[in-house]
């Protein structure tokens, strides 16, 4: 099995659009149900060992849980009081699956009052409405949430050497991107908004204190090709000159953000190294930049069954 497999954004384009509106209509499920926490941390999934899955969701008195099995190709639904239900993973419309989301959760007793539009996604209707019939290449699926196993890995490794206030691995459904992110505890200028898809007051919240971020996303129309990338908010004066590795990594004037193909890190001899060297370098250039308490947010690099040294 290829641990790194080939990301050819329009290779899959069709499947990969087809499976974040899937994935768009189920978190919206979450969203809808889930009492807001900080930086929007209700919202996303996260990876298992056949795919993603929502964590538990408040249901009244019980728990919902929504798995994304891109191994059985289908998506399950499971409460706490031992009811399920399942709806295939398959070519179709994304109006047929929305419509099978809905008689699930009224099977099973759940709210299935949620927003029906995509988000992130300019152009296409209401989810609803979408009545194009969208291809579903399931070993593309699957080549990509075995992407997302190694990628996490390392952002798993990175997240070990830090102390402070720290995200878990996230993956956002609303760009399909997954996510890391430190903060250094202070407390950042309010995020002026006007982010595409995204409402200011989401914005303001998610960005309330200084951070920095490393993430990866396969592509999208917009940028037609898997990246990983690393911003800083705010933004420190000299970031965009820092000196970052490997050296396949660059500035994006546009996006803002330091650029990392996926092609350069699977190309790499040594993948695993490559991309933690791009987490470290893009976080030690914010840190620097910005002036964070480094010798009390850091600490080495976690290993298994060997507790932090104090």
């Amino acid at each position: 099995m290829d641990n790194w497999p080939d990301l050819d954004w329009l290779h899959w384009r069709e499947t990969a659009i087809g499976l974040q509106l899937r994935a768009q209509i189920v978190g919206k499920v979450r969203l809808a149900l889930t009492p807001w926490l900080n930086h929007s941390w209700h919202v996303p999934f996260y990876l298992t060992a056949r795919g993603w899955a929502t964590s538990a969701i408040p249901c009244g008195s019980r728990i919902l849980q929504i798995d994304f099995d891109l191994i059985g190709e289908q998506v399950l639904f499971a409460t706490s009081d031992g009811a399920t239900r399942t709806i295939g993973l398959a070519a179709g419309t994304i109006a047929d699956f929305h419509a099978e989301v809905v008689a699930a959760l009224k099977a099973l007793g759940a709210s299935s009052d949620f927003d029906g539009s995509p988000s992130e996604m300019p152009g296409y209707p209401r989810f609803a409405e979408d009545h194009e019939r969208r291809a579903y290449e399931a070993e593309s699926a699957r080549a990509f949430w075995r992407a997302l196993i190694q990628i996490r890995r390392v952002f798993y490794q990175f997240r070990t050497g830090f102390l402070g206030k720290a995200s878990p691995i996230h993956l956002f459904w609303g760009s399909f991107d997954l996510a890391a992110t430190r903060f250094s505890g202070r407390v950042a200028p309010k995020h002026p908004g006007g982010m595409p898809g995204l409402p200011d007051d989401v914005a303001c919240e998610a960005y309330s204190h200084e951070e920095a971020s490393v993430g990866f996303w396969p592509g999208s129309d917009a940028f037609p090709h898997a990246a990983f990338y690393a911003y800083a908010y705010p933004e420190p004066a000299g970031y965009a000159d820092a000196k970052v590795q490997p050296d396949a990594a660059a500035w994006n004037p546009e996006l803002r953000e330091f650029i990392l193909p996926y092609a350069a890190v699977r190309a790499a001899a040594n993948p695993e190294a490559a991309l933690l060297a791009f987490c470290q370098s893009t976080y030690d250039a914010a840190a620097d930049l910005a002036q964070w308490d480094r010798a009390t947010l850091e600490c080495p690099i976690g290993r298994p069954r060997v507790p932090r040294e104090v």
